[in-house]
């Protein structure tokens, strides 16, 4: 069976501590020479903070008419959706769903709803209600909304704790891949994003019961050697790929896919990134991860693993450093497996000042993770700035998930080390997390970042860019040089050829068709550019 579950049924974890008074990552920063704040951006805002490039007319314009707009919520709602924003890639597909369309599954199928707001299998008994009753009973539904999402949460209690629990209260109602992902591939696409990458566990009860029956050996070699035995690894990542098939057909039905009116998100790249249970044993979840690795290399549609579940827990940080040392041995039977890893999702008084100070460290120096999910804990890290000029040397681009750092760890603002990371020039992409639990979507992660930290048009552009940059998007990039390194200059092929200006030449034409990423890249580049033309002029 596939779980798209992010946390698993599992004990409640202690209430987590408030943060007031959290150190400002401001003061934390090194002083930039004035020779570092570049005035390539059309907005003075974003000065300090940007790659230097040159800026076109079309984007001052915009920038212009973005800056007209004020505080006007409706028209700087508007501008931000229909912002073109790259690529969602961190995102949990259970958690992504909306709330409401989780309670259609659970009313679909038959499930019931018990005293602490739970989906339970049916028949309903003695303190139960059918999930059927939300469609009539008002105040039902949003006692449902309000336990399975943090709408309306309480400011003053644990969002750590009840962000991480709605999982396992609407857990029976994201069964269905297909479901799901037609659900979440329409929002990505009516958020105007152009590719997506998603998280699910694949054959999680063959994973669990392959563990069990082999057991751990600390000896990774062993290990491995052991679940490739007799073919008993290739059986469990068979019927992985057995469900992607299903999954699909499902997500097409779902999605209208083969109709003369299909859904918006029939249209959407989508890659899956394994997910690993960080807080199993240990046996576990080194079969986890080499099931996931193993399923990257031969089926294309899986392209990554990551590990999940909260790092605060007592199994997660008592076993954090064998399971980095896991992933390096079985990267390097499986190099053609991507890595990205939830590290530094911590925050003081959460855990122990010194389980503040190596998990990024070890996430990129050991287990050699090419991007990192949240990254909150960076400036409590032994060595800080060294471990973030390592990340920038590399490309290992941050994931940063604003909502979702808020609502569980209380950082935000000038505590979030956001522009600790660009000023060091970590690639940053925004990301959405779990977006149907945080009640948010894509463009609220960039209007929020926009207005918390003056960032220009064209540093919105960028990032949105990035995005699709550090994406596991097969092929070669549209970009020369890596990205903002180059200011954005295609690649030779495609240097006489202007997305939405012009078809490309034959030369550009021929390499899009040869790589993905790059025609993905290209796409937006030409909804850019019809964005331009559109938001250009005066408010």
């Amino acid at each position: 069976m596939i779980s798209t579950d992010r946390t698993a049924r599992r004990p409640k974890s202690p209430a987590l501590a408030r943060f007031g008074g959290a150190l400002a990552v401001l003061t934390l920063l090194p002083t930039a020479p004035a020779a570092a704040a570049p005035a390539s951006d059309a907005s003075p805002r974003a000065a300090g903070y940007v790659s230097p490039r040159a800026v076109t007319p079309a984007e001052r314009r915009t920038a212009a008419y973005l800056d007209s707009l004020g505080d006007r919520p409706e028209r700087l709602r508007a501008f931000f959706k229909d912002l073109p924003k790259g690529g969602d890639l961190h995102n949990h597909l259970s958690g992504a769903a909306t709330t409401e369309y989780l309670i259609k599954l659970a009313i679909d199928k038959g499930l019931c709803i018990d005293a602490t707001m739970t989906a339970v299998a049916p028949p309903c008994g003695t303190g139960t209600r059918p999930a059927a009753d939300a469609r009539t009973d008002a105040a039902f539904r949003q006692q449902i909304i309000r336990a399975w999402s943090m709408q309306d949460f309480p400011a003053d209690e644990s969002g750590h704790d009840h962000f991480f629990d709605t999982f396992g209260k609407f857990g029976l109602a994201t069964w269905d891949r297909g479901k799901l992902l037609a659900n979440v591939a329409n929002s990505v696409v009516r958020q105007n994003q152009f590719y997506l990458e998603t998280m699910v566990t694949p054959a999680s009860d063959s994973a669990r019961a392959l563990a069990d029956k082999v057991g751990y050996d600390p000896d990774p070699a062993a290990f491995h050697r052991k679940l490739l035995a007799g073919g008993q690894l290739d059986r469990v990542v068979d019927e992985a790929v057995k469900e992607a098939d299903d999954g699909d057909a499902d997500f097409r039905a779902t999605a209208h896919c083969d109709t003369p009116r299909p859904d918006p998100g029939c249209r959407l790249p989508v890659r899956w990134i394994s997910q690993v249970s960080r807080g199993s044993s240990l046996q576990r979840v080194f079969t986890q991860m080499a099931v996931g690795m193993r399923l990257a290399e031969r089926d294309p549609r899986f392209v990554a693993v990551n590990l999940v579940q909260p790092e605060d827990w007592d199994s997660s940080l008592a076993n954090y450093s064998t399971q980095m040392r896991m992933l390096k041995y079985l990267r390097g039977h499986y190099p053609g497996a991507h890595l990205t890893l939830h590290a530094g999702e911590l925050a003081p008084g959460l855990v122990k000042p010194e389980d503040l100070t190596f998990h990024i460290n070890e996430a990129v120096r050991v287990a050699g993770a090419e991007r990192i999910g949240h990254g909150v804990d960076l400036v409590h890290e032994d060595d800080w700035r060294q471990l973030a000029r390592t990340m920038a040397r590399r490309n290992v681009a941050v994931e940063v998930p604003f909502s979702s750092n808020k609502q569980i760890l209380g950082i935000a603002g000038a505590d979030h080390p956001f522009n600790a990371y660009r000023r060091y020039g970590v690639p940053v992409v925004l990301a959405t997390d779990d977006p149907g639990v945080s009640r948010i979507d894509i463009s609220h992660e960039y209007q929020y970042a926009a207005q918390t930290y003056d960032l220009g048009y064209t540093t919105l552009k960028d990032l949105a860019r990035a995005s699709l940059e550090y994406a596991f998007r097969d092929g070669r990039s549209l970009w020369a040089a890596g990205s903002a390194a180059s200011g954005y200059r295609p690649v030779a092929a495609c240097a006489g050829s202007r997305p939405g200006s012009v078809r490309p030449g034959a030369r550009c034409a021929a390499y899009l068709a040869d790589n993905p990423k790059a025609a993905t890249q290209w796409r937006q580049e030409t909804a850019f550019a019809s964005f331009e033309r559109t938001h250009g002029g005066r408010a």
